[in-house]
């Protein structure tokens, strides 16, 4: 792996990840119905999200144009172990034993192909 796509690589998964936790973190607003979307459109954290997102596309289709597809979004699926750490650390989300094996299962498989990229 070159150091252009790790870089590309490290900027996808800081920003995927910020950006779903900005998104839980916005989906805290109160109210129902449409005062609950205007509750959480008015929340900063939405807003990180968004541009968080919009950071991650460019990079991702940077990052896509210097490895194969398939590498790539085996590469990217990282994203889900981190987010679920994420998700327990900052929201006291529960992590299963089923959870636990997956975010390990996944972790080595993206192991395995960034040892082989």
């Amino acid at each position: 792996m070159t150091g252009t796509v790790l870089i590309l690589w490290l900027i996808n998964i800081i920003c995927d990840t910020g950006g779903q936790l900005a998104f839980k973190a916005a989906a805290a607003a109160d109210g129902d119905g449409l005062a609950r979307w205007k509750a959480m459109a008015g929340k900063p954290w939405v807003w990180l999200g968004l541009a968080a997102y919009v950071i991650e596309f460019l990079a991702w289709l940077a990052f896509l144009s210097l490895v194969p597809l398939s590498e790539g979004v085996l590469l990217g699926s990282i994203n889900i172990v981190l987010i679920m750490i994420a998700g327990r650390i900052l929201f006291a989300e529960r992590l299963s034993p089923l959870r636990v094996l997956g975010i390990l299962l996944v972790t080595a498989g993206v192991g395995v192909v960034g040892i082989g990229a």
